[in-house]
């Protein structure tokens, strides 16, 4: 129980020192118990037992959601994502480990708040059998606590005296609160829309004619380009690639976007850089969703000028949401007919996605241009086994891919090592930059325009413990004049932006580009 009640929060901060404190709360039981009659006690200890037992559990859940997206659970909002990591574990380490996990967490979330309510009757039964002593015990405590909290005593590091428990259940209390205030103030801001009623032909009038690909790449953040492990390795591949496209007539511009989310949820990446609102949880995403706010991809199907589809080889389900990015035709993964493996949670190799838009999309004659979503997955955590590249002419129907998935690492030698972790990200990350850049630079032409960035950065185990949330972001296209309009953007020459490019948040990009290329505003809504 003293563990329980000083339980942290966050891997961090799992240290000996945090252990090595006095709870408020502990006392504050303490002498409830001794002052109560039997039966009230009883009551009182289950109670206070369930809860704590409730609280050990959020708590493991904050040290999870931490780990992995950057922030605590939410209450309100994170039970669906519970399922989301299933089927991750799944992917990544098979049916059976999945399965043996989900019922572990389920048996320890139940069985914990029993365990523990029962182990404070007892308690309370022990110090009302020596009640004496444990009230001069008590007072002992709570006269060390204050002494403590009054002069300020520290042990290794940290307070002596603490009352984390109910600090910690006061903040899931903020934050069920600020979740329940926020849907109404953000589904006001989503009625308003800068360019909500610019009438079609005033929208993107400078790109008309061209193909758009807007590109995301998984977990593509500004680690993969600083970070000493993975930084060489992705560097070379960005410098490498600038020439090669370079070569064959291409030019490009780079900066950083923060993205709303970190680790994953890597929709909310997606629905922010495209709608041009910060949607950072679940809740914002339904509401937005379930709206009309103008996303960057519908603004090109609003015009009637462009074919838009979608590229999502994650997708495995119904998607409903195609209809409100604008896209007429959406590929998920039993669309693009691929019959190779998986590689862990990624369906199919970036490589094959590209070539099958290519087969299926780009590289067939049309009537009108081409804007398409292209989600590349190859990148996604545990990152084993790791693609590798083949020859274009041979990619086929992706059988091609078999053996070099079976001689690849195994995720789950992977997923618990950082710098194993660290390396193999670094190697898919190399590998989606390489997919793109090679596909552009085979089928690209003279009206293509291309802009690819990361979704968000990768979880803390690589990326590291307070990392920014930026992202790579970059504009590649052989039309000067595609480039010469974003002049005043002061981006970095290239696909690898300088670390004092400029930052901005990934909500404001949808304004600056509709901007850019000869949109006009027509505000609605507010």
């Amino acid at each position: 129980m003293l563990g329980a009640l000083l339980l942290p929060n966050s891997f961090v901060a799992l240290e000996p020192n945090r252990f090595a404190r006095i709870p408020a709360e502990a006392v504050i039981g303490t002498v409830l118990l001794l002052c109560l009659p039997r039966v009230p006690r009883l009551v009182l200890a289950g109670l206070f037992g369930t809860g704590l037992g409730a609280l050990t559990v959020l708590n493991l859940l904050d040290m999870g959601f931490t780990e992995y997206l950057g922030r605590g659970f939410n209450l309100v909002l994170d039970w669906g994502l519970l399922d989301d990591a299933r089927s991750y574990v799944a992917d990544s380490m098979g049916g059976a480990a999945a399965t043996w996990a989900a019922v572990g967490a389920v048996g320890g979330a139940t069985l914990l708040p029993v365990l523990m309510a029962l182990a404070v009757v007892r308690l309370g039964e022990l110090l009302a059998a020596h009640r004496e002593r444990a009230a001069r015990g008590a007072l002992l405590a709570a006269t060390v606590w204050m002494t403590c909290v009054a002069l300020g005593v520290q042990t290794f590091g940290v307070p002596v005296a603490t009352r984390s428990a109910s600090g910690a259940l006061e903040a899931q209390a903020h934050r069920v609160v600020d979740t329940l205030r926020d849907e109404a103030a953000f589904a006001k801001e989503a009625r308003a829309d800068r360019f909500g009623g610019t009438p079609a032909e005033q929208l993107v009038p400078d790109l008309r004619g061209k193909d758009v690909l807007f590109t995301f790449i998984e977990s593509y953040g500004r680690s993969a380009v600083e970070d000493p492990v993975t930084a060489p390795g992705v560097g070379r591949t960005l410098d490498s690639s600038t020439r090669a496209l370079a070569d064959a007539g291409f030019r490009a511009r780079s900066g950083w976007l923060t993205s709303a989310t970190y680790g994953g949820s890597s929709w909310l990446g997606h629905s922010t850089f495209l709608s041009g609102l910060w949607v950072d949880n679940q809740q914002r995403y339904r509401t937005v969703t379930a709206g009309d706010h103008l996303t960057l991809t519908k603004a090109f199907a609003k015009t009637g000028d462009w074919d838009t589809v979608g590229v999502m080889p994650g997708v495995q389900k119904a998607w409903p949401e195609a209809e409100w990015y604008g896209l007429d035709k959406v590929y998920d993964a039993f669309d693009v007919g691929y019959r190779g493996p998986k590689f862990s949670w990624s369906t199919m190799p970036d490589q094959y996605a590209l070539e099958a838009f290519q087969r299926l999309e780009h590289g067939r004659k049309r009537d009108r241009p081409l804007m398409a979503e292209i989600i590349l997955t190859s990148s996604h955590q545990p990152w084993a086994p790791v693609p590798r590249m083949v020859d274009w002419d041979e990619v086929g129907d992706g059988s091609v891919f078999e053996g070099i998935e079976k001689s690849g690492e195994k995720a789950a030698d992977v997923i618990a090592d950082s710098t194993r972790s660290k390396e193999g990200y670094g190697r898919s990350v190399e590998y989606s930059l390489t997919s793109l850049t090679q596909w552009l630079e085979r089928y690209g032409t003279d009206d293509t325009v291309l802009v690819f960035l990361g979704d968000h950065q990768p979880l803390a185990r690589v990326s590291g413990n307070g990392a920014s949330r930026d992202v790579p972001v970059s504009v590649v296209a052989r039309d000067p004049k595609v480039l010469d309009a974003i002049d005043d953007w002061n981006w970095t020459e290239g696909l690898k932006p300088a670390e004092d490019a400029p930052v901005w948040r990934m909500s404001s990009f949808r304004d600056r580009f509709l901007t850019a290329y000869g949109s006009t505003p027509h505000p609605t809504g507010g």
